[in-house]
């Protein structure tokens, strides 16, 4: 009955391949949930790449991915994800933004078509699936894993998840803009009580003004929320290209000044909710 994460990218905006970049982690956005022997893919950024290297190294071609929404950061990983060209694969693909408009399914076919890749999804050997849904519904991914969801304020449109299981819940809340001195009640409601909250955490404070309107937040705005929801542990994530390592031992050192369940989110860092 384990609930194990792991983070393969944890960078916001563009991949960050630099020295500057290295204790952080420059990959995009991509989680693996391990729980009692199912998986699920909190989106498909760049660091999906390495985390098929790694599931296809351990016999496992079986997963759940959920989509945040599709800006290239979180999908353009997935051409590279070697599992899905394997006979014995086999992916569902969720999202909860495109009902209204062509389905998930037709952008991975665009960002896989020419000119813009070589090689088109149906040269995927997997069985692939693809389901559309709408942010606010909730559904269960097997007998054990329920999920719920929350519309979040992002350009396109994007969702938020909670994952239950065993007792154990996970958030996953980005990519997400919020309004100063208001808290956004849709967050506040999926997160409540959560052991752990995955927070968009692109700026900060001093830097959100200038920033508006770019839909991501503030690693300080995760806090409030956290604090607020009764949340026991936050993650900051989605770090800003611009913001290397020296930065981010600074934000973490802040963070956890500030409050004491703030953690900012490594390339490869494991979490076990217990």
């Amino acid at each position: 009955m384990s609930f194990k994460v792991k983070f393969w990218g944890v960078r916001g905006s563009i991949a960050t391949p630099s020295p500057r970049h290295i204790v952080f982690g420059g990959n995009t956005s991509c989680i693996e949930v391990a729980m009692g022997g199912e998986r699920v893919i909190l989106d498909a950024g760049t660091g999906i790449r390495s985390m098929g290297h790694h599931l296809t190294r351990k016999g496992i071609g079986r997963a759940h991915l959920l989509l945040s929404h599709t800006h290239w950061d979180h999908i353009n990983g997935f051409p590279f994800f070697s599992p899905a060209f394997r006979k014995d694969g086999a992916f569902h693909v969720m999202a909860g933004h495109l009902a209204d408009r062509g389905g998930v399914r037709d952008v991975f076919c665009s960002q896989m078509a020419q000119p813009m890749f070589p090689v088109p999804l149906d040269q995927m050997a997997a069985k692939l699936s693809f389901a559309d849904f709408r942010a606010g519904d909730s559904f269960s991914l097997s007998r054990r894993i329920r999920v719920r969801t929350a519309p979040l304020n992002h350009p396109d449109g994007a969702t938020g998840y909670r994952i239950e299981f065993g007792g154990k819940s996970l958030c996953y809340i980005t990519d997400t803009e919020h309004r100063p001195g208001q808290p956004d009640q849709n967050i506040l409601a999926l997160v409540a009580g959560a052991d752990a909250m995955i927070y968009d955490s692109t700026y900060t404070d001093d830097e959100f003004n200038d920033k508006r309107g770019w839909g991501h937040s503030t690693w300080q705005e995760g806090v409030r929320l956290a604090r607020a929801a009764d949340v026991r542990m936050l993650l900051i994530f989605h770090h800003d290209p611009d913001h290397e390592d020296p930065f981010m031992a600074k934000v973490e050192a802040e963070a956890r000044a500030l409050w004491s369940g703030a953690v900012v989110a490594r390339e490869n860092q494991r979490l076990t909710l217990l």
